[in-house]
């Protein structure tokens, strides 16, 4: 698979110029006006003014869910005129989330944006504030098709794995060995979909060399992440490799190896923003990691949640919709948006991004 595909360079070589965050959005826009021919009631595509969206991420104070929801979710709020908001749980359990989906529900939240822990544990409350009239878009984690509207996907669950396998491949070698997988939660949808498929991928004759020995869980804890790292190497001492596919838990895992005997010896990757890894990747740490623009997609999910509450779209596959400076989306299956694919980061280019 290319993880660079043309488009998805381009955009980034804009967002570089400009300072924004534009390193791997999906523009599909055609300048259309969003909801034509959708034949949905509200044909001129117009966001209804005043709406209350809420974002709510696994966990706050988490650097990819800041980049994710206030410096892209707010902005694309403000531009339809809406009020913007986030809350949620400081840590990323799975039935953290349920009780504030309800305070939502009762204060008449027009939209909930939510990247479930669990995909089961919130679609109870999901179902009701539904009931109760929010429209619900999921967001970096999905959960079950019939408890939301609409989910906004950062990339192919099948992209992001051939990306992580390919990432690790060239980081260790021809020679292969022992790799692990250091992942967040053991219940995060989007997680566990991303080491399986890795497992498919590295059944293919080309990485026949990689031996999958372990997966451990940080749960998207910093220190937690950072103890799991060393005892992967206290357990496997002839590891190569480690892919760490969650922001938290590859720069744990990062700067327990830059100040270890292990550092260039241990190849690790995954997904992570560039702020984040820049000084692992300059000094050597890290060759290549890959991730999504986190702020386009939070701005796409805000934009999908207002087209869903304007009644643009219902969710119903084929249907299209104007997601502000990125243009014009279709939805796909169970209602799927997605935003394009993982974007591959270096020494040679990781200074030109700034998230």
């Amino acid at each position: 698979m290319s993880i660079r595909r043309t488009r998805v360079v381009a955009t980034a070589v804009l967002a570089a110029v400009a300072l924004t965050l534009g390193a791997c959005a999906e523009d599909t826009g055609t300048g259309t006006d969003a909801g034509s021919g959708n034949g949905n009631g509200n044909a001129s595509g117009t966001i209804k003014e005043g709406l209350k969206v809420t974002f709510l991420p696994k966990q706050v104070n988490n650097p990819y869910f800041d980049t994710s929801d206030n410096q892209g979710g707010k902005p694309a709020v403000e531009e339809f005129k809406g009020q913007y908001a986030q809350t949620g749980p400081s840590e990323a359990s799975p039935s953290a989330q349920v009780s504030y989906i309800n305070t939502l529900s009762q204060q008449g939240t027009d939209v909930i944006i939510i990247a479930a822990n669990d995909q089961d544990a919130v679609c109870g409350s999901l179902t009701e504030a539904k009931a109760a009239g929010a429209k619900v878009v999921t967001y970096d984690s999905d959960t079950k098709p019939e408890c939301r509207d609409a989910f906004v996907n950062q990339a192919t669950s099948e992209g992001i794995a051939q990306a992580q396998i390919k990432l690790i491949s060239d980081a260790v070698g021809p020679e292969g060995g022992e790799i692990a997988i250091l992942s967040a939660t053991a219940n995060a949808t989007n997680q566990n979909a991303w080491i399986e498929l890795m497992k498919t991928e590295l059944a293919k004759p080309e990485y026949s060399k990689l031996k999958l020995v372990a997966t451990v869980y940080g749960d998207d804890q910093d220190e937690k992440s950072f103890q799991e790292a060393q005892g992967l190497l206290s357990k496997y001492p002839n590891l190569k490799g480690i892919i760490s596919p969650t922001t938290v838990g590859i720069a744990a895992a990062a700067r327990y190896l830059s100040g270890s005997s292990y550092k260039g010896k241990v190849q690790l990757t995954g997904l992570g923003t560039p702020n984040q890894l820049r000084e692992y990747v300059k000094d050597g740490t890290v060759k290549a990691f890959a991730l999504w623009n986190p702020a386009d997609l939070g701005y796409l999910a805000a934009y999908t949640g207002a087209a869903l509450a304007s009644g643009i779209i219902t969710g119903k596959e084929g249907e299209k919709f104007t997601a502000g400076k990125l243009g014009e989306f279709t939805l796909g299956a169970n209602g799927e948006v997605l935003l394009g694919d993982p974007f591959e980061f270096t020494a040679s280019n990781i200074d030109q991004f700034n998230f």
